[in-house]
């Protein structure tokens, strides 16, 4: 292969990573922001900058309402900027504020000014727009594609598993899990594998009788097709084989249950990784950053577009919440000063907001720096 070719073929790989990972990145933060932008509308807030991404504007334009949109050139963020802010986390702009005091009307505008309700919910509006999105992108999902319904009957019983120590048999049907009905194998896989190491009440369905079993998830370690390594609950069953298997379609009613369901799931599978990670039973080695998600974008692209897409509802939801942790700096920093205000009735001081602030950064900073350190182990970047 000439120089020529190679080049090409290496731009192509680039591309074809690349172009999927904006594309994702793009459709999350664009709505995590446009919640800020409509809701601080509502608000009537004035609002100077909308951005996608940050640094030198690639394209710039500003609406009849004087705010100014743009697309920064490094598309791995985004703000919306009120009137009165010192920085993209919002921090208040002191001389600004005083300055503005001496027009009412143009006062009454400032985001910092609005009563405690409105700042909270124009802030909060961010993550519950990213969590809206994950669940229209998986109602359509379910809408288009539907879903495959694997019953959930054991084919047969691992020996020395969990499963036997409990007395589950061949030919046994799940039916529910702590109180949880179980309709499909995936929802049994759901709940098994954010499970390890706790008892679970399990209804099995047997030659016409149910019965019920306690048992313990065992811990396994898996690789995913993109290269990452993952501790998951297992029970020791193996599932039926195509005999009534189906794909189920749903109306938009249905579908949008099923979305906010699914969305669920991926709230408290990452709230429970967290949990995991602290108690010790997971590595945080699989917090992935950029290049992880990169990856996985390109290679979800290369199986459809539709695929594509329930990756970029997947992440919206990790960021939506993501963004509600009490750090000073995030989303839910702000709404955790908020949440002081109402119980002290006064803000804290500007002195302890910035070192708050600037705790946070330290935090994220630390945060994204160990994910990319992780991206760089999980590609053999560096060895040792």
């Amino acid at each position: 292969m000439g120089v020529t070719e190679l080049f090409g073929s290496g731009l192509w790989t680039l591309l074809s990573y690349v172009v999927p990972f904006l594309f994702v990145l793009t459709i999350v933060i664009f709505f995590h922001e446009l919640g800020h932008f409509l809701t601080a509308r509502l608000c009537n807030v004035k609002i100077d900058a909308f951005s996608v991404g940050f640094g030198r504007a690639i394209v710039s334009w500003f609406d009849r309402h004087g705010t100014r949109w743009k697309i920064g050139w490094l598309p791995l963020g985004g703000y919306v900027s009120f009137r009165g802010d010192s920085s993209v986390a919002s921090t208040p702009d002191r001389a600004v504020l005083e300055e503005a005091a001496k027009d009412p009307v143009e006062a009454s505008q400032l985001f910092h000014n609005k009563p405690l309700g409105q700042r909270a919910a124009v802030v909060a509006a961010g993550p519950f727009a990213n969590f809206l999105v994950a669940i229209l992108i998986f109602a359509a999902t379910f809408m288009v594609a539907g879903r495959q319904i694997v019953p959930p009957v054991a084919e047969a019983v691992q020996p020395d598993s969990p499963a036997a120590a409990a007395g589950m048999m061949p030919g046994d049907e799940i039916k529910s899990i702590d109180g949880r009905t179980i309709e499909s194998f995936s929802d049994l896989q759901r709940i098994v594998g954010t499970s390890a190491g706790r008892p679970l009440t399990v209804v099995v369905l047997r030659n016409g009788q149910t019965v019920e079993l306690t048992v313990t998830p065992a811990i396994r370690e898996i690789e995913d097709r993109f290269g990452g390594k993952h501790r998951v609950g297992v029970l020791g069953i193996t599932r039926s084989g195509q005999d009534g298997v189906r794909v189920e379609r749903y109306g938009p009613i249905g579908a949008l249950w099923e979305g906010t369901k699914q969305t669920w799931f991926v709230i408290t599978s990452t709230l429970g990784y967290v949990r995991d990670v602290i108690v010790g039973t997971q590595g945080a080695e699989q917090l992935g950053g950029p290049l992880r998600i990169a990856q996985m974008s390109g290679e979800v692209a290369g199986v459809s577009f539709l695929a594509l897409l329930n990756l970029a509802a997947v992440l919206s939801v990790s960021i939506g919440l993501v963004n509600l942790f009490p750090i000073p700096i995030l989303d839910g920093g702000h709404l955790l000063y908020y949440a002081i205000e109402g119980v002290r009735g006064r803000p804290l001081s500007a002195r302890a907001q910035e070192v708050g602030f600037r705790v946070g950064m330290a935090l994220v900073l630390m945060l994204m720096l160990f994910a990319t350190w992780n991206d760089l182990l999980h590609f053999e970047l560096f060895s040792f």
